[in-house]
């Protein structure tokens, strides 16, 4: 019986893998640190353990006797302050510190960690290509944004200790939408627009993958991933404009039929950043020239992604959001 540990069960990319590894006949714990959160995993045969990232002891009890451990419960800033960027940062390292130094010492056999796209950097400029594992985020590019600079800090952590002796392999999945989106971060983006609340969108290219192909990846990465090597987990490649079309089209609303030119956004940035009164815009907002597509090839080769059709996974989340009275 191989057992399995996921950090982060309780969440929507976690409880996918959580169930993903039950469905290939895996022994799975979820570890959280709230005794009362299942995410959408309620009716699931997981067996539950609490702890803490910050928490070396509760991380090594938890971890002892485990063959793989997924880590898709990362360290996510929630609010944009530059003066706390150095201290983001900082946390964020030492807390994938924490949990390569658990694994070590429980003796897990492979680290699977879940990270994003946002450390996935632009092509050089002088190459005609889509963005992929070779590209990575220039640190202090967006010293601004916490959420950039404390990913990039952690996924630095995690590919230095693979390269002396750890056994580790990084997914960078895309957007990810699906059903179980229990806290509504990415989801958040389909509601709005199938609510006919988006008459507006910014300018640029999407990559979407549903949540339970990234899930799929995530056990033939803990397969056949190779060690050191980080995954692009991603779909098809959308104007922002296409996309929501299609997920209007599906929710029976108006599409967006504005797109936004570059300096509205940037007037919004700076506004933001002068008079307190504007909500701040979130950090992917704040990194539209970061925006791009995705070259998925290595994860379709390596490890047999799959990615299906966006109007399957818009169909079957906003069902799911209906279903649970979210929408």
């Amino acid at each position: 019986m191989i057992n399995v540990l996921v950090l982060g069960a309780a969440g929507f990319i976690g409880g996918h893998i959580a169930k993903k590894a039950q469905d290939v006949g895996w022994k799975v714990y979820g570890f959280r640190r709230n005794s009362a959160a299942a995410g959408h995993l309620q009716n699931q045969q997981i067996t539950w353990v609490e702890g803490d990232l910050g928490n070396l002891s509760s991380l090594k009890a938890a971890m002892v006797g485990m063959d793989y451990v997924f880590h898709a419960a990362g360290y996510y800033p929630t609010d944009y302050d530059p003066r706390k960027v150095s201290r983001q940062i900082s946390f964020a390292a030492e807390q994938m510190k924490n949990v390569l130094r658990a694994t070590r010492e429980a003796g897990v056999k492979r680290l699977i960690y879940t990270s994003t796209l946002a450390t996935i950097g632009l092509p050089p400029e002088n190459e005609s290509r889509l963005a992929d594992e070779r590209d990575f985020y220039r640190p202090g590019s967006l010293p601004e944004n916490g959420y950039y600079e404390a990913k990039w800090a952690m996924e630095k952590v995690a590919l230095e200790a693979a390269r002396v002796g750890y056994d580790i392999v990084v997914l960078n999945p895309t957007t990810v939408f699906g059903p179980g989106d229990v806290h509504c971060s990415t989801g958040q983006i389909l509601l709005l627009i199938a609510e006919g609340k988006v008459k507006a969108i910014p300018q640029g290219t999407i990559n979407i993958i549903d949540v339970r192909d990234a899930a799929a990846a995530h056990i033939n990465a803990a397969r056949i991933g190779k060690t050191g090597e980080r995954y692009i987990l991603g779909g098809a490649n959308y104007s922002i404009l296409e996309a929501a079309g299609v997920i209007a089209d599906i929710a029976g609303t108006k599409p967006p039929r504005l797109t936004l030119p570059d300096w509205v956004l940037n007037f919004y940035i700076r506004l933001a950043d002068f008079l307190p009164f504007i909500p701040y815009p979130p950090f992917h907002i704040r990194a539209y020239k970061q925006w791009q597509g995705y070259n998925i090839d290595k994860a379709k080769r390596e490890l047999g992604l799959q990615s299906r059709f966006l109007e399957e996974t818009v169909r079957d989340s906003l069902r799911w959001f209906s279903q649970h009275e979210i929408l």
